[in-house]
């Protein structure tokens, strides 16, 4: 079974578990599937909005598809979220990815 086949099989075993679709959207990330990363990553945010590991991954993805004002967006949502988690290193992180848009 191909890696993308395992991953979605994993998220219909686990629908309640964040990890699966992010390694999904990651995998497609990883080939050269933008478009179909952004999509996964972006039903990710809607289900997970507290899953911050997503956001930096999500706004890269739309920064590398040239949608910067949307990266732009996600990187921001993933600032607050990441601040209401008490996550300073992803908060630092995000804020450097939003920094680094043109």
């Amino acid at each position: 079974m191909d890696r993308i086949a395992t991953f979605k099989s994993f998220i219909a075993r686990s629908p309640a578990d964040p990890f699966p679709r992010y390694s999904l959207a990651m995998e497609h990330r990883t080939r050269g599937e933008l478009a179909e990363a952004w999509t996964v990553f972006a039903d990710l945010i809607e289900s997970f909005p507290d899953y911050v590991p997503a956001y930096l991954m999500a706004g890269g993805t739309l920064a590398s598809l040239g949608r910067a004002a949307d990266a732009r967006d996600v990187y921001a949502r993933g600032i607050d979220v990441a601040g209401r988690r008490g996550d300073a290193h992803a908060r630092g992180e995000l804020q450097s990815a939003l920094d680094a848009l043109p």
